[in-house]
């Protein structure tokens, strides 16, 4: 039935744009942080295109007044999904304004809090709906201009989308006014609230390029902005068409749903990219950089129509942030990449058997396997014809939505090419062409090693070790050497102790790193080698290191206590919460445990990230480390807007309710929680009735 009202609402609107044509909207608009709501004025700017008795906008759960045509009041409806314009328009120009307020369940999310002086407010459009906090348009078809007043407390900085063109401050208050200057797609309309340090640079073509970051972590912005200025003037210049925009602007916002959301001129992104130094080895905000960037113009400029084309955005921004990473890293990390992602697609292709272009494809064939067509397109066109037919298709559709054929006729006027083929085997099929792929992988020398060692995965280690030998000491891609350690996982340690301390020796990060996953179980004539990754830049390291040193030799686990006593690592603490589990689980350590727990467990609480909380809940879990108030914390997870850990808590729960102690402590706790963890916690004390 769902899909019959979908396809009703498509239709609906189809005809609505064949009758109307949205031209502008303006909103002025004020958030309400204890309320959690969103209330304002809004105004459009219609063209009615030939006669229609009812105009929809799209708004979930709103309320509406003062509801006027042409300052006359209207008539209208409201179903909770839509509102509903009820008069006989005629052709010609109408202004429709109304006031709304709603309080969203989606797509406005409100992270800490004011009395916690941390409150952030930020907007999450594509898969949830800006209808949900702004009256709108579901449909990606529909574009028109937004422009966008906030009025917040003057402490806080507001970004939106378009060029900031006046910020007024009254009587404690500021009026930050937005502006585009083209048409988009609602659900690339933005808003963040919160307090941010803000760097301006500019790209070599002039555009303006802000970079937000909290005052708390001003220190980490050069290591995650590393490299965002060098790969904006790349993008330009690699696909031949001028960003499209006036001003780009980055912001990292807690507890974000994705790794990052390409709006128009503004990329949220996750803070758990904002790293320092060390952070950058393991959790670079490189590749997410590029791909939110190269969607200002796939994606942003041109729009798919439907999410049957869904690649044209996601596979295009993948391909081109692969290669803004190949200028940055060389040919060797290119190929190796393509090569990673090619033996996802192949093992998924197993049971995958949705292809590219189709609405229910999954994000490994949109976006991998996308980007692995356009790479062969690449490859079969030469670079100048290939940018030539990407520059055409981009000026032809700029502010448009658009089809994968509108794309392969810009491709059949600029060479000789079968486009019709070529979505059979690339698009259009759910196999992977592994001879075609291994064929354009192989014109890069490295691959042809990795192929080489892939090839003696079954080969005893006696017959293989000399070449693993020379591969170790040689200067090939540290990924080469990393498929080394991985096929020694499962040898006897004697055998591949030589090899190990071959690896260990070769001084790469990543290379050590696979060594300190690969051998949980350390014999003490390796302990002084594998104690120096505690040292190792890389905090995942360090976290693998003094896990597996501690569960391995106990009786130095109060020296690895004392010599990690002060490690914090990423802004998720993973290696603080690691330390605080391993040390309340430490008899011998002479520690006030009662301080330890109440700092863990305050790590699993709301005054952190979800990142955070999970981080200490699992050790809590895991060193069976539980009292009441871990337990109304797991059941606070089970609230949470990240669909992640909102099902990491249910999932857990559901493990402790099978031990009937556990099933009378949830009990216990229940009249401690609020009204949502209540109805969550209920409905699983409820799975447990026959």
């Amino acid at each position: 039935m769902k899909y019959l009202l979908l396809l009703l609402s498509t239709v609906a609107f189809a005809q609505q744009s064949q009758s109307v044509d949205f031209k502008s909207v303006t909103g002025q608009i004020r958030v309400n942080a204890k309320e959690k709501s969103v209330s304002g004025s809004v105004n459009y700017i219609v063209e009615v295109l030939q006669p229609i008795d009812t105009i929809k906008i799209d708004a979930q759960n709103m309320t509406f007044t003062n509801v006027e045509l042409n300052q006359a009041q209207l008539l209208f409806e409201n179903n909770e999904k839509q509102l509903l314009l009820i008069f006989p328009f005629q052709k010609g120009k109408y202004e429709i304004s109304f006031n709304y307020l709603a309080q969203p369940k989606q797509a406005l999310y409100f992270v800490g809090s004011e009395e916690k002086d941390n409150l952030q407010i930020w907007t999450q459009g594509q898969g949830r709906y800006t209808s949900n906090w702004f009256p709108s348009f579901d449909d990606v078809n529909e574009k028109l201009v937004f422009g966008l007043e906030v009025v917040v407390d003057e402490k806080y900085q507001v970004v939106s989308n378009g060029v900031l063109d006046s910020k007024i401050t009254s009587e404690g208050l500021n009026h930050w006014k937005y502006q585009m200057k083209k048409p988009m797609s609602s659900y690339l309309l933005m808003l963040s609230i919160g307090k941010f340090d803000k760097h301006i640079e500019k790209s070599k073509s002039g555009i303006p390029l802000e970079y937000y970051i909290e005052p708390k972590d001003t220190a980490n912005y050069e290591t995650t902005y590393r490299y965002s200025t060098a790969m904006f003037n790349f993008l330009e210049k690699a696909i031949g068409v001028k960003y499209p925009w006036e001003v780009y602007r980055q912001i990292p916002v807690r507890d974000f749903l994705y790794a990052g959301m390409e709006n128009t001129t503004a990329t949220l992104f996750s803070s758990r990219y904002v790293v320092d130094a060390i952070g950058f080895e393991d959790r670079s905000y490189t590749n997410v950089n590029a791909h939110e960037l190269a969607h200002q113009w796939f994606g942003d400029l041109i729009t798919a129509q439907s999410g049957k084309h869904h690649w044209l955005q996601e596979g295009f921004a993948t391909y081109y942030a692969l290669l803004a990473e190949r200028e940055l890293y060389g040919d060797d990390y290119f190929y190796y990449k393509l090569y990673e992602s090619a033996q996802q697609i192949k093992y998924a292709s197993r049971t995958d058997s949705i292809p590219v272009l189709n609405a229910k494809a999954s994000s490994l064939s949109f976006y991998q396997k996308g980007a692995w067509a356009l790479f062969v397109l690449n490859e079969s066109l030469g670079d100048k014809k290939f940018k030539k037919a990407i520059c055409n298709y981009l000026k032809k559709y700029r502010y448009q939505t658009v089809e994968t054929d509108d794309f392969f006729n810009e491709i059949k006027k600029t060479a000789d090419f079968d486009t019709t083929d070529f979505s059979k085997v690339w698009l259009e099929s759910t196999t992977f062409n592994t001879s075609q792929a291994n064929d354009l992988l192989l014109s890069n020398k490295m691959i042809k090693t990795l192929f080489e060692v892939e090839k003696l995965k079954k080969n005893p280690l006696i017959d293989k070790e000399k070449f693993f030998v020379e591969v170790l000491q040689s200067n090939v891609y540290f990924e080469v050497k990393i498929a080394v350690v991985n096929q020694l996982r499962n040898e006897k340690f004697e055998a591949k102790k030589a090899l190990l301390q071959l690896a260990l020796a070769t001084n790469n990060v990543q290379v050590r790193q696979a060594v300190a996953s690969s051998l949980s179980k350390i014999p003490e004539e390796f302990r002084k080698a594998y104690e120096t990754l505690l040292n190792d830049e890389s905090y995942q390291t360090q976290e693998l290191a003094l896990y597996y040193l501690w569960n391995n030799f106990p009786e130095k686990r109060v020296a690895y206590l004392e010599e990690s006593k002060d490690w914090i690592g990423f802004n998720d603490y993973n290696l603080k919460t690691l330390w605080l589990s391993l040390a309340l689980s430490t008899q011998e350590y002479d520690i006030d445990k009662s301080v330890l727990i109440t700092e863990l467990i305050n790590y699993s609480s709301i005054n952190y990230e979800a990142t955070t909380r999970q981080n200490a809940l699992e050790k809590l879990l895991a060193f069976k480390l539980l009292n009441d108030q871990v337990l109304e914390n797991l059941v606070n997870a089970t609230t949470h807007h990240m669909w992640q850990f909102s099902k990491f808590g249910r999932d857990n729960i559901r493990l402790l309710l099978k031990n009937p102690e556990m099933v009378v402590s949830f009990q216990r706790i229940l009249p401690n929680l609020n009204e949502k963890e209540q109805f969550q916690l209920n409905r699983l004390l409820l799975e447990l009735k026959p």
